[in-house]
């Protein structure tokens, strides 16, 4: 497993060795998960060294499993090692697909640059350019390395959604919990509140990584929950994990100088197919949104109790910028000019 300790990492090596795996977790450092079994064995690897990366395999393995690669050297990386692995397991994103007009998540921020996907989309739909420009294309370009293995290494991709679940750099829980946490009770959603952008458990990725490591083959699959919930009903299940009542003003179109976005907001759904993943996989998800939303709460909670979020979350704020998700000052202003129009 490369990049073990990570926030999916920790929940597959689990997975993996309580379902009779002989596993290496491999991470920049080296540590282990206190929920791991004892017979787990966890090494310091730095991924981009070619070299490391050959030594941790050593003499073979069945399958490598892949948390962090992207483009072309760490497909390549891979196939490199093909006499060596037996098959593999690599997480991809959904990001990667483009609409008919090929409008995808790189042109979100463009004039009609929101992408029309088929609802749901399935693994057949179009995919942007691979390259090494975004992280979209970078994936892209690592499927399609890696795709192009043939039968010399059998590789399952999986195309994941939203990843959600505790142990995130980049929770959107965080979002509303936080909110909440401050004592806001009034909240605004663009688009009505109707955006849906298909979250994915830890577990259940975990739960795909553990089927696709036992039926090796070369295919490309979507990852995902078994809903997709939209952002207001996100919003009011976190208000029931936490016991609170909060007041949602609902906007009609596009956010306003930010009011009204969120970390899943987008004027069309997001919905992927999971057929495929039941047919080749008899995948079956281990939860959905609702039921495991407790458990990323808790962790949010406890994360933020005596510090400042910047603190907390860093790759939050490199993302989304300091004010970009709680500027309260002009989300008050804007509910003050609302309420006045409204009377």
């Amino acid at each position: 497993m490369i990049g073990a300790t990570g926030q999916t990492g920790r929940v597959a090596v689990r997975a993996l060795a309580e379902d009779g795996w002989e596993v290496r977790a491999a991470s920049r450092g080296g540590g282990r998960d206190e929920r791991w079994p004892r017979d787990v064995r966890a090494v310091r690897l730095d991924r981009e060294d070619d070299a490391a990366l050959a030594a941790v395999i050593g003499d073979g393995c069945d399958v490598v499993v892949d948390m962090v690669a992207f483009g072309r050297t760490h497909a390549r990386q891979l196939t490199g090692l093909a006499g060596r692995i037996g098959s593999a397991v690599v997480i991809s994103s959904g990001s990667v697909y483009e609409d008919d007009r090929g409008r995808g998540f790189d042109t979100q921020d463009e004039p009609d640059g929101g992408p029309r996907y088929p609802v749901p989309i399935p693994e057949t739909q179009r995919t942007v350019a691979p390259g090494e420009a975004t992280y979209s294309t970078r994936k892209a370009l690592l499927e399609r390395e890696l795709l192009a293995a043939g039968g010399a290494l059998p590789v399952t991709l999986l195309r994941a959604g939203a990843v959600h679940g505790p142990y995130s750099r980049t929770p959107r829980e965080l979002y509303f919990v936080k909110r909440l946490l401050d004592g806001r009770r009034r909240r605004v959603l663009a688009y009505g509140g109707r955006s849906r952008f298909h979250p994915v458990h830890v577990g259940n990725l975990a739960e795909l990584i553990r089927l696709a490591a036992a039926r090796p083959g070369s295919r490309v699959l979507n990852a995902a929950d078994p809903g997709a919930p939209t952002v207001a009903e996100i919003g009011a299940a976190i208000d029931r994990v936490l016991d609170r009542e909060t007041e949602t003003v609902l906007l009609d179109g596009a956010p306003v100088d930010g009011v009204g976005d969120t970390p899943w907001t987008l004027e069309h759904p997001v919905i992927y197919d999971m057929v495929a993943a039941e047919r080749e996989l008899g995948y079956r998800p281990v939860t959905d949104y609702a039921d495991s939303l407790p458990g990323t709460v808790d962790w949010l909670t406890e994360r933020l109790r005596g510090r400042d979020w910047t603190d907390a979350f860093p790759k939050m704020v490199q993302n989304y910028g300091r004010d970009g998700l709680f500027d309260y000052a002009a989300e008050d202003a804007w509910l003050a000019r609302y309420d006045r129009t409204a009377g």
